[in-house]
């Protein structure tokens, strides 16, 4: 009888070890051993490289590349074309992503065709609240599941084969501030973690672990304290709340926001995230004594089994930049000074590329992989940056710093290539005069980092003593391959916009640009190999997988994000219509199709209503606070994807209270502002605009 039980479980074993998995399945096992034909994460593989083994398409072949299909993303929520951020995942032929608002496809990876989409129930509102537009970063597939965030705070699970909602969370701990979710979740172990957004906007950052069968909340770590008379939810909160003034203004939140890409090592069962920057920024408004003010701008290693953190590295202590960690986390096992050590690697807004060890959190080394003027380096006894005159603070008179407040590397991700064991930095150096306002009090629902940054560029008049030479005032961009090892570049692309995230091969690097082009350049020596013009933005990083014995790459193309207020004039959005797109690639591929010309839109006559010019100056103070952040300004180019309000027609003119007061364009993704502002105030914007719509159609 012993015998036949243990002979009919060893049956069950083989049968359960040898039985096919789903289509579209990923688990810890197959990605441990990923085969190069997948693209089994935001990153690729289990280190978030944004690497792929995959060499078909190489450096001798590459000229050969073109078009192989293409999906129409258009965003299904509003009419306003939103920007596209995330990198598919390709699993088994099927490719999953997102797009803005987080709206997830199924595509069939080889022709492009679609086998099912999900479209969440998205207040549009929410866009209102989202500093840096409805974008999605990606998603997680995960044993017959994927993981996605929607805007509006809810983590969801759907089924990978018919995209149907297996559960669906909400994440948000107070529906009254101005959360937002534009992060990837991340699946760690048994649980699968989302972060959220809203910094800016006066929230308190944290993220919580779900449960990824049944979408149980097992923890949340919280990443800045709240008020002390309330309690600690934590001895991490408790031992934060050291580093903060007792009489902070809590009531900003603090900030700390964790929205960028995540990375788990499962041998050492530690889950990392990158935390953002405060609010207010200026730290004599939010904790007035000083202090670290922990864990804003840090590196957190979290056990994802209690929610327990292990170790934190902060890279910028006591932020006044809006210098954020939230920059991807890239794994790798690399020889240094002898020795092979597990590493993680950040290139964070504030300047410095670091190396830590993954497992201790030991700094082994920092330094400028972009132009820094607010420290001169991190010294590596203590961990901390050694500041400088531009890094005091600004209270008492303007400092002209480099990196500007984007980071000299923000979300688009950076990719490491183990082959030529280089990393490569989507870079930028731009100066920036940080001013503060005078005063700041706290306002629910709108910018709270209390800078003076709308006009950034104009303060430069008031720093002469500060400006030593004419590249101080100059913005420049590289594609950069950085050794992380000596801690030096080894090339630098400068031309062309190269500010797209970036995905590697053996011999490869891939980047798109705001300008419309995507690009292919010799791993080792940056060269220029290929150069496809697709007439729209590119600011996502790009994927690689192979079927049938055949090497695709196919990136999501839409400008919009964080630029969405302040475009650069050389973006094709200008010249091109701003079409959402996943675009992929093949040898032999054809032409491919450009995005069509935008037609100009006219300044319309503006209607015969009186201008009551006493309001003009309130409604543009008005209009600064709460429209501009979307809307832009107003030129000969319209530095916004958002509508022009210098162009209204005279029917929206005849409903603008209902419009701003009563939501009535609320589908389009234009909030009601009832809970913000007065008939009064929107009256004054109204007058601000009919001045300015009368002044360009005069011209």
């Amino acid at each position: 009888m012993k015998k036949l039980v243990y002979s009919l479980w060893l049956l069950a074993s083989i049968i359960s070890c040898t039985e096919k998995k789903p289509t579209g399945w990923i688990d810890q096992d197959r990605l441990s051993k990923r085969a190069a034909a997948d693209w089994l994460t935001l990153g690729g593989n289990e280190q978030m490289q944004h690497y792929s083994p995959l060499n078909h398409i190489n450096a001798s072949n590459a000229q050969d590349l073109g078009f192989a299909w293409e999906y129409d993303a258009t965003t299904i929520i509003g009419n306003v074309p939103r920007g596209l951020e995330a990198t598919p995942i390709v699993v088994d032929g099927i490719m999953y992503t997102s797009g803005a608002w987080g709206v997830v496809y199924a595509l069939d990876a080889k022709t492009g065709k679609e086998i099912w989409i999900y479209k969440p129930e998205v207040d549009a509102a929410y866009a209102r609240r989202a500093c840096c537009d409805a974008v999605n970063r990606g998603i997680a597939v995960w044993e017959g599941n994927v993981y996605v965030g929607t805007l509006d705070g809810y983590l969801v699970c759907l089924d990978g084969t018919t995209g149907t909602i297996r559960w669906r969370k909400d994440t948000f701990t107070d529906r009254t501030k101005g959360y937002t979710i534009t992060s990837p979740p991340h699946v760690a172990g048994s649980i699968v973690m989302i972060g959220n957004s809203g910094a800016e906007y006066g929230v308190r950052g944290y993220v919580t672990a779900y449960d990824l069968k049944t979408g149980e909340q097992k923890w949340r770590f919280w990443i800045v304290p709240g008020e002390p008379k309330n309690g600690y939810e934590s001895e991490e909160m408790e031992m934060a709340a050291k580093t903060w003034d007792p009489n902070s203004d809590w009531q900003t939140g603090g900030g700390g926001t964790s929205w960028g890409e995540s990375a788990y090592d499962a041998e050492l069962n530690l889950l990392y995230i990158g935390t953002g920057n405060s609010t207010p920024y200026p730290i004599w408004y939010r904790s007035p004594s000083g202090g670290d003010n922990l864990f804003l701008s840090s590196i957190i290693a979290i056990n994802p089994d209690n929610g327990k953190m292990v170790w934190y590295y902060q890279t910028t202590p006591a932020e006044i930049w809006d210098y954020t960690a939230t920059q991807n986390i890239v794994l790798a096992d690399m020889d240094i000074a002898g020795k092979t050590r597990k590493v993680l690697m950040m290139a964070p807004k504030n300047g410095f590329f670091y190396v830590l060890d993954r497992a201790t959190g030991e700094l082994l080394s920092a330094e400028k992989y972009t132009k820094v003027n607010w420290a001169s380096h991190v010294d590596l006894k203590t961990g901390r940056p050694v500041l400088t005159e531009q890094g005091q603070w600004y209270k008492d008179k303007p400092k002209l710093v480099v990196p500007y407040l984007g980071g000299g590397h923000v979300w688009q991700p950076m990719s490491y290539n183990p082959n030529t064991g280089l990393v490569y930095i989507p870079e930028r150096a731009v100066p920036q005069v940080f001013k503060a306002f005078d005063t700041y009090t706290y306002r629910d629902d709108v910018d709270n980092t209390a800078i003076d940054y709308s006009n950034m560029y104009k303060f430069m008049k008031n720093v002469p003593e500060q400006i030593k030479s004419a590249e101080d005032t100059l913005r420049s961009e590289s594609l950069l391959a950085w050794n992380p090892v000596t801690q030096q570049a080894a090339w630098k692309v400068s031309e062309g916009a190269p500010d797209g995230g970036t995905m590697s091969t053996p011999e490869l690097v891939f980047q798109g640009t705001r300008t419309g082009y995507f690009n292919v350049h010799d791993a080792k020596t940056g060269k220029k190999l290929k150069s496809i013009f697709t007439g729209t933005g590119i600011m996502a990083a790009a994927t690689t997988y192979s079927i049938d014995g055949e090497q695709y790459v196919a990136v999501m193309a839409a400008y919009g994000g964080a630029e969405t207020a302040a475009y650069l004039p050389d973006a094709a959005f200008f010249e091109y219509e701003n079409k959402q797109r996943i675009i992929a690639f093949k040898l032999g591929g054809g032409e491919t199709p450009v995005s069509p010309r935008r037609k100009p839109i006219p300044t319309p006559a503006p209607p015969n209503i009186k201008i009551k010019k006493e309001l003009i100056a309130k409604g543009a103070a008005i209009y600064e606070a709460y429209c501009e952040t979307c809307h832009g300004r107003f030129g000969d180019q319209h530095l916004s994807q958002h509508p022009d309000l210098s162009k209204l027609t005279e029917t929206k003119h005849l409903v603008f209270n209902d419009i701003v007061l009563k939501g009535i364009l609320a589908q389009n993704g234009m909030a009601n502002f009832s809970n913000s502002l007065h008939e009064d105030d929107v009256e004054a914007i109204h007058q601000f605009l009919l001045n300015k719509q009368t002044e360009l159609y005069q011209k």
